[in-house]
């Protein structure tokens, strides 16, 4: 298998990114289509083409007033959507510049989100005919577009979201939107609108659509904030992780509701590879991949450790309701690079209060805070043994393969860098990693 491609786009913490709908490099009309939207912790968007093994700003996206959180390019209509903590979105579209009609502008359409504090996530639907912001402002807002008045519309979703809405995603039938918000709890709603919907048929979620039915409600297993949230490719199942160090993943049908307990930092962002498998990612520096059935999901291996073991730190059953300590919780060792003696002497500072780095306090001949060489030994060494050496703050699928899996998915992280991530339920990575 192909080694993961590493670039170093900034030096500033990439917020989110979304790639072009055309993966193949080619150009038209001297337009690169290879290109990705990208949030830079600024109040502006990027847009960067790839030239060869590097990535060049080609386009501004300059409208909003503070920082842009969220990034989402549509693959069919090649629209962009943005939205910031100015609680505004804008729906970006190409067109002709006309002081020079051989060059490409993208023209912003504000959207009037009527909400009172900053947009978290934005995501077109399926059919790419409506989008969703969620907001802190404890609502949802689906927004479509008006005809007569040649403007987005929005209306909103608000009971029973208690606080700040942090996740989106849509079920492929374009009506069903999942959530997970700061109230520990994940959701799914129905965006139901007459005038651009078609009745969705019955599915595992419900049969009955109206606007803001609640068809689905879960809690964070050990009450910690739901920071993402996905659902499966057939849309008949639901994963969302909790900043309490959980996966869960619900089969309503079954029904079901797994839940993986983990020793490893919170994940932040997540998405399905196939009906049977997701990757996710987050504090700790690296993608896991996670396969299962109904009958019960383990972790597989993390994407950055072509060698590593694949035993996990997560252990997981069906069960109804889920335990913390029960059959759902951890054990045994971690998954991924994480895994070595580094790591474990980082650990048993935290945990003990010693240390075996030369120069520390608590180390043998350590003199102070300010004793010892920061340059010696291990401890001189301050790189993480992953690829990031940041959080992952967004996760996406890049590639497919014939049968509609994901074969290839792409992060960034706070460290500047994007990484493009090869993907397997059967073996793991190539030994070595490209480095742009």
């Amino acid at each position: 298998m192909a080694a993961p491609e590493a670039y170093t786009i900034a030096q500033v913490p990439l917020v989110a990114h979304s790639f072009s709908p055309d993966r193949s490099g080619k150009k038209t009309d001297g337009i690169p289509l290879k290109a990705i939207a990208l949030s830079t912790n600024s109040n502006e968007a990027s847009i960067y083409a790839r030239d060869g093994y590097e990535w060049q700003p080609i386009s501004t996206l300059a409208q909003h007033d503070k920082l842009v959180t969220s990034i989402d390019w549509a693959p069919t209509t090649d629209r962009i959507v943005t939205c910031a903590q100015d609680r505004n979105a804008y729906v970006w579209t190409k067109e002709a510049d006309p002081s020079n009609p051989s060059q490409i502008v993208w023209k912003p359409t504000l959207v009037v989100l009527k909400i009172n504090r900053a947009a978290t996530q934005v995501r077109w639907s399926p059919l790419e005919n409506k989008f969703a912001v969620a907001s802190g402002a404890r609502s949802i807002c689906v927004c479509s577009f008006d005809e007569e008045m040649n403007w987005w519309a929005s209306k909103q979703l608000k009971k029973p979201i208690r606080s700040t809405v942090l996740s989106i995603d849509w079920h492929p039938n374009n009506v069903l939107l999942a959530a997970g918000s700061a109230d520990m709890k994940a959701r799914v709603f129905s965006t139901f609108l007459k005038e651009i919907d078609k009745k969705p048929p019955a599915n595992v979620w419900g049969d009955k659509f109206p606007w803001n039915t609640v068809c689905g409600e879960y809690n964070s297993p050990g009450g910690g904030w739901v920071h993402a949230v996905g659902f499966s490719p057939s849309g008949d199942a639901l994963a969302f992780a909790g900043h309490d160090s959980t996966i869960t993943i619900v089969y309503p049908a079954a029904p079901a509701v797994i839940t993986l307990k983990g020793t490893t930092l919170p994940y932040l962002t997540l998405t399905w590879t196939a009906e049977d498998a997701l990757v996710a990612a987050g504090h700790d520096c690296q993608p896991v991949l996670f396969s299962g059935t109904p009958a019960g999901w383990k972790a597989i291996c993390s994407l950055d450790d072509a060698n590593g073991p694949r035993s996990s730190s997560f252990a997981s059953s069906a069960s109804t309701p889920r335990s913390a300590t029960g059959p759902g919780g951890g054990g045994g060792p971690p998954v991924g690079r994480l895994n070595n003696a580094a790591f474990n002497r980082f650990r048993e500072a935290d945990s003990r209060g010693t240390s075996s780095i030369p120069g520390t306090p608590s180390s043998p001949g350590g003199s102070g805070l300010f004793g010892g060489s920061p340059t010696s030994g291990v401890g001189g060494d301050k790189e993480l043994l992953t690829i990031h050496q940041n959080t992952i703050t967004s996760v996406r699928p890049y590639e497919w393969g014939p049968n509609g899996n994901v074969t290839k998915v792409s992060t960034t992280g706070v460290d500047g860098k994007l990484v493009l991530w090869p993907v397997s339920t059967s073996g793991g990575l190539a030994p070595k990693m490209m480095i742009r």
